[in-house]
């Protein structure tokens, strides 16, 4: 006897205690036959519709149904119900039925006793169900609740789990009538198992199967008749008919990314995505029938396109039998075809294929995901279409043989895809890339400049009232001229000098002033514009790296300003600092300019293009704005971009409705040497090796955020941002932008930010909202980032927007890494030019070793400088006694930077360093602020100690910076002698973590001057590591601090000169 079960559903399950959630999945035992469904993750109204089959072997028997919850560590035991067989046998046809059923806890002692309910549908099957079965058309087994029919060769696994992809089922009635074919089911079942199954007599099967058909369950009939009426109604739903109706259901879902397996085909074809689609999984396409046939194929059989999961997934089933190999015999393959994706531009399809006669067969299914998307328009206008094909091997079950699976398939997948590849070859021309490169510069070159002779433009332009009211007083006033005769002078009218003699005459001469100086402006504005005619107009760009090319076709209603009815408009691009402009184009609205731009070639991608068009004015006024857009690199589609529209913003363009149309075009001539070559730029200024992303993660990273595929990973790092509750995530760093994405409950949260558009990143002390960890504070500039407005923290008093990022595990990696892609993109070309100018000069030589040399007790030497001070100079040796008391100066290099006499005494000289007013207001006039420091502390006998904190008055562009430093104060004997040693670290500015600054103040009375006092500074590196900028940084920070120490001791002197001490 056959004992079916199906699992249908459960509802109102016990969440997890440590979640909201649990990941059921329902465990059936009936003696030793043990099986399982599928694992429902984060869900409590689970629904499988999962079916299963036992073989009873005693009526005393229990079906012991358990409901679990999976653990990443172990399974927790929920509930479950006990059926005795005895009472499915004693039910009226030999069935339960379809009922709901209270779950029980695992114990009496469990806390929770409302365990919810599950809802299953159990009956005893019939012998002459599978006599039936066995003996339908081709030999196919129909299990009650499957579409597609199952090989009777895979009879031998029918006590295996059977899942169902059809609609639920409510309710399986048995017949009665049960007994009727008793001997016709022995025969049956002692020839179906028999090894020579080809014997078997169809003509019984044939009157068993007409005589018996309606005492099939309903569940089998239902299948049967769905089967019959497939193959006999050729009329089955129109495949573009069912595409259209996803298509309404599928706007805005994102593509699947690629699978894990790696990608097999990548190609770009000369056809629009919905013909190539039509061509690969249409019904009515050969494309299957002819691969088979390439592949040696057998009995395919091409199941129809129908909607699933409530019309919101289209499945096929397609079966056949796969050629014989050298190693692997014929294979009995089913397919399962499922869009995951139709909107009309892109199309996604995964298909699943099960081999489970091959070795170990039953533990795995090779996933395949087909991707066709829109591709870049062709010269002529047409559209192209990327098809990616990808794959991953997915085990339902753990082997030992994972390794040696996967290596054969990939064998396996390989081969198939490249007849795959050859046939589609064969059918839709694929396209190249460098091909269409030379189109696009043949559809650029067949763009006409419109010429107009500077005569047609003059009388075009100047054809207006003004103008010619201006020459018709003219005309009439020289008629007056030589028609009257010269006045005498009156009043204070001189020869030479003939003045107004009445009001009408002082307005008439007003207004023909007016009226000349009018078109005297006229007459310059004309002329600037012609010598800006086409400026930049086919200049060639330069270099290898990115290229830019925009072809400025056409303006449509550009606003006219200053009352006129047209305006004399021109268009300025702008895009990494660098700008192009373009002629201007007198008395128009609807402006036609053909003129193709290019920019020279960049070491980065740009993100961004601006486009502003101006009226021109001439050389007098500034240009007004009639309206500006910008154009996104980073959420554009290069395809789209090779010819567009684009709406003009501003109160004037909106107004008018105003819009530019362009050809823009991005490429890169160094192909994929130029991102190593960045990697490799960053390595040097992070200090650590950066590993390449493979194309898997690559292309996962772009789908993720909706990137081109030009935007390769950098780097990526978990932390939490912080808004008002910390959310946990992942940063995606690439050489454009900062990208974050978290998946809290299933609610995903995503942003990124681009490189430029932040003005400033800092670094806080860590809190205890940052749970000890420092954090990492972005701010955008004005205006930028609205659209990821759900993930700042907030906003300041400037209306920018802040993001706050911390608990990263690498943090100091993550930092400088962070910072390194910032200056890279957000420093002024200006900037850069200037560093790698500084870069190509050879390493400066070290300075001269003075003449003179310091002697420490100890017996060690030290250099010496001289600098006048005051009109002195001094060239003697100071005497110290350095002990352990050093904070670590004796193994840094130290140099004088200072050695003068300064006219006050050593006691007050030593104010600077007592923490008292004169120390405070030093450091106020050389711009630190926020100035704090501990007591004196003795550490050794005369040796103190104290810390000192401060910042800069303001940021160091583009960085904000602080310091914090240990001071040692040492008084030597005998005399009024003292030596200070100083440790500096300097904190958010660039490389601060690979050195340290060492400072030493060496202080006694002088013997020359009663009231004065000898003083020598020193100044060392500590460098932690190794950098290529160290001999730029060192000079850079001696000539910044020799600046503030001379503003400090000037202030001193200038303090004791007062008295005021």
């Amino acid at each position: 006897m056959k004992l079916f079960v199906r699992v249908v559903e459960a509802r109102n399950l016990p969440a997890r205690e440590t979640n909201v959630f649990s990941d059921p999945y329902v465990k059936l035992q009936l003696g030793r036959q043990k099986f399982k469904t599928k694992v429902k993750h984060k869900c409590l109204n689970p629904s499988w519709c999962e079916e299963f089959i036992f073989k009873v072997d005693s009526v005393e028997q229990e079906l012991i149904i358990s409901v679990l919850d999976e653990d990443k560590y172990h399974h927790d035991f929920a509930s479950k119900i006990k059926v005795p067989v005895y009472q499915v046998l004693e039910a009226t046809d030999k069935s339960l039925g379809t009922n709901w059923y209270i779950l029980q806890p695992k114990s009496k002692k469990s806390k929770n006793k409302d365990c919810g309910e599950i809802r299953l549908t159990i009956c005893f099957l019939p012998s002459s169900t599978l006599t039936e079965m066995a003996n339908t058309a081709d030999r196919c087994l129909i299990v009650p609740g499957m579409h597609a029919p199952m090989q009777v060769d895979s009879l031998s696994g029918l006590s295996s789990p059977i899942e169902s992809s059809s609609p639920r089922l409510e309710e399986i009635v048995l017949p009665r009538d049960e007994k009727s074919h008793l001997p016709t089911l022995a025969n049956r079942i002692v020839q179906l198992f028999s090894k020579n199954v080809t014997n078997v007599d169809a003509s019984p099967a044939t009157s068993v199967e007409a005589n018996n058909v309606s005492d099939l369950p309903k569940t089998v009939g239902m299948v049967v008749e769905e089967q019959s009426s497939e193959e006999k109604n050729p009329s089955a739903p129109d495949f573009h008919e069912l595409l259209k109706k996803m298509e309404m259901r599928n706007q805005g879902v994102e593509v699947s990314t690629a699978l894990s397996g790696g990608v097999v085909i990548d190609q770009l074809y000369g056809l629009a995505p919905e013909k190539v689609n039509s061509l690969l999984f249409s019904s009515d396409s050969d494309f299957l029938n002819s691969l088979a046939e390439i592949q040696g194929s057998t009995n395919l059989h091409i199941g129809q396109w129908r909607f699933e999961n409530e019309g919101n997934i289209l499945k096929r089933v397609v079966s056949y039998t796969k050629a014989p190999s050298k190693l692997i015999k014929a294979l009995k393959t089913t397919e399962e075809q499922a869009y995951l994706k139709a909107d009309g531009k892109a199309f996604t399809v995964l298909s699943s294929v099960e081999t489970p006669d091959a070795p170990y067969g039953n533990t795995f299914k090779v996933e395949v995901l087909y991707c066709i998307t829109l591709g870049p328009e062709l010269p002529c206008g047409d559209k192209s279409s990327r098809l990616e094909v990808s794959w991953r091997v997915n085990f339902m079950h753990s082997s030992i043989m994972k390794g040696m699976i996967e290596s054969g398939t990939k064998q396996g997948i390989k081969e198939s895809f490249d007849q795959y590849k050859n046939l589609l070859s064969q059918k839709v021309e694929p396209l190249d890339l460098k091909n269409i490169n030379s189109e696009k510069d043949q559809v650029l070159e067949s763009l006409q400049m419109e010429n107009q002779s500077v005569w047609k433009l003059a009388i075009q332009y100047f054809a207006n009232y003004t103008v010619l009211s201006t020459i018709l007083i003219g005309l009439y006033v020289l008629v007056h001229m030589c028609l009257s005769m010269p006045s005498t002078p009156q009043g204070l009218e001189f020869g030479g000098l003939d003045l107004p003699d009445s009001i009408g005459e002082f307005i008439v001469s007003g207004l023909l002033f007016l009226q000349g100086k009018r078109l005297l402006e006229m007459w310059c504005r004309f002329m600037q514009a012609r010598s800006q005619k086409g400026s930049d107009h086919g200049i060639k760009a330069q270099g290898d790296g990115w290229l830019l090319t925009i072809a400025l076709i056409e303006g449509r209603s550009l606003a006219a300003v200053n009352g006129r009815q047209f305006s004399d408009p021109y268009v300025v691009f702008t895009c990494n600092g660098k700008t192009r402009t373009c002629s201007v184009k007198f008395q128009k609205s609807d402006p036609v300019w053909n003129e193709i731009f290019e920019f020279d070639a960049m070491e980065e991608p740009p993100s961004v293009l601006s486009v502003e068009v101006f009226d021109f004015d001439g050389p007098f006024d500034e240009a007004t704005s009639l309206g500006s857009a910008e154009i996104s690199f980073l959420r554009s589609n290069l395809s789209e971009l090779s010819n567009i529209w684009i709406p003009l913003q501003g109160n004037l363009a909106q107004a008018c409705q105003s819009k530019l149309r362009l050809r823009i075009f991005l490429n890169n001539n160094m192909g994929p040497s130029m991102h190593k070559d960045f990697i490799s730029k960053m390595e040097k200024e992070i200090g650590k090796k950066i590993k390449m992303r493979s194309p898997q993660t690559n292309s996962a990273f772009q789908k993720l955020f909706g990137l081109p595929s030009e935007e390769l990973l950098i780097n990526d790092f978990v932390c939490h941002l912080k808004r008002k509750m910390p959310l946990r995530g992942r940063m995606y760093l690439s050489a454009r932008v900062i990208g974050f994405h978290a998946d809290l409950f299933g609610n995903k949260i995503k942003f990124f930010i681009l490189w430029e558009d932040i003005e400033d990143i800092s670094v806080t002390p860590p809190t205890l909202s940052s749970i000890g960890s420092p954090i990492i504070v972005m701010t955008l500039r004005a205006g930028r980032g609205h659209e990821n407005l759900h993930g700042a923290k907030c906003l300041d008093s400037n209306c920018r927007l802040e993001y706050h990022f911390h608990s990263f595990v690498a943090f100091n990696i993550a930092h400088r890494t962070i910072m390194a892609l910032w200056r890279a993109r957000s420093m002024a070309p200006a900037q850069k030019a200037k560093i790698e100018e500084a870069e190509s000069i050879q390493s400066i030589e070290d300075e001269p070793i003075a003449k003179n040399t310091v002697h420490s007790a100890s017996g060690g030497e030290r250099d010496t400088g001289n600098l006048k001070k005051g009109g002195h100079s001094v060239h003697r040796t100071l005497h110290s006694e350095k002990g352990d008391s050093s904070v670590g100066s004796e193994d840094v290099k130290m140099s004088v930077i200072y050695s003068s006499v300064l006219s006050l005494p050593a006691s007050f000289f030593m104010e600077l360093f007592n923490g008292g007013k004169i120390d405070r207001q030093s450091m106020e006039r050389v711009g630190f602020l926020s100035y704090s420091h501990s007591p004196w502390e003795s550490v050794k006998p005369q040796v103190q100690q104290r810390q000192l904190y401060y910042k800069f008055d303001k940021p160091v562009p583009p960085y904000r910076g602080e310091l914090s430093s240990i001071q040692q104060k040492t008084h030597l004997m005998p005399g009024n002698r003292w030596l200070i040693d100083e440790v500096i670290t300097l904190h958010d500015v660039p490389y601060w973590d690979y050195f340290s600054l060492h400072i030493r103040y060496q202080v006694e009375d002088s013997t020359s001057k009663p009231t004065g006092c000898n003083v020598q500074v020193s100044i060392g590196f500590a460098w932690l590591r190794y950098m290529k900028h160290s001999k730029r940084i060192t000079e850079n920070i001696r000539s910044n601090f020799e600046r503030r120490l001379k503003a400090i001791l000037g202030f001193l002197e200038e303090e004791y000169d007062s008295g005021s001490y």
